[in-house]
């Protein structure tokens, strides 16, 4: 994904997670998540979410197939924003100060994770992992996904930064 942006919290847009985590766990996925990113984000949660219910084809051109990576990342990582950012908007989340209103969801406009504490890491992991499950994936691949998408999301690149620090601290794992 050549267009990689992150918004002035340093957050990262939802379909570069989604591609990262891909590309690290399942590349042969990818062409999927390329086909989906031609959608704004909230027509690519509704196919995906309806997909994964109906099983119907996603409308461009691939076929049904059993459990996959990138319904699980995708819908993980936006309901988890989706929610968090609900919730420092009405003032429940403690100690986010509003960084998690910061998730946007306009048509033509990518959703964008702010930076997360721990905590909201743990809770993006298990999130994660009860999508898997539900999505009939193997209990091994599923860590794997949640530890990608947990690592992905602690350590956000810009477009114009390298690799991050070997060093730099790691998430907690729960």
């Amino acid at each position: 994904m050549p267009d990689r942006q992150t918004d002035a919290s340093g957050g990262a847009r939802v379909r570069d997670v989604v591609h990262d985590v891909v590309a690290e766990v399942a590349s042969d996925e990818l062409p999927l998540v390329a086909g989906l990113a031609r959608s704004d984000d909230a027509t690519v949660v509704r196919r995906l979410s309806r997909w994964g219910q109906r099983r119907e084809p996603l409308g461009f051109g691939l076929a049904e197939i059993a459990a996959m990576v990138t319904p699980v990342v995708w819908l993980a990582v936006d309901e988890v924003a989706q929610r968090l950012a609900g919730a420092a908007v009405d003032g429940t989340a403690k100690g986010a100060k509003g960084l998690l209103g910061k998730v946007f969801r306009r048509k033509k406009t990518p959703a964008v994770v702010p930076p997360l504490a721990p905590e909201q890491l743990v809770e993006v992991r298990q999130r994660v992992l009860e999508l898997a499950a539900q999505r009939g994936l193997e209990p091994e691949h599923a860590i794997t996904i949640a530890d990608a998408v947990v690592a992905r999301l602690a350590l956000p690149r810009g477009p114009a930064q390298g690799p991050t620090d070997p060093d730099a601290s790691t998430p907690t794992q729960g």
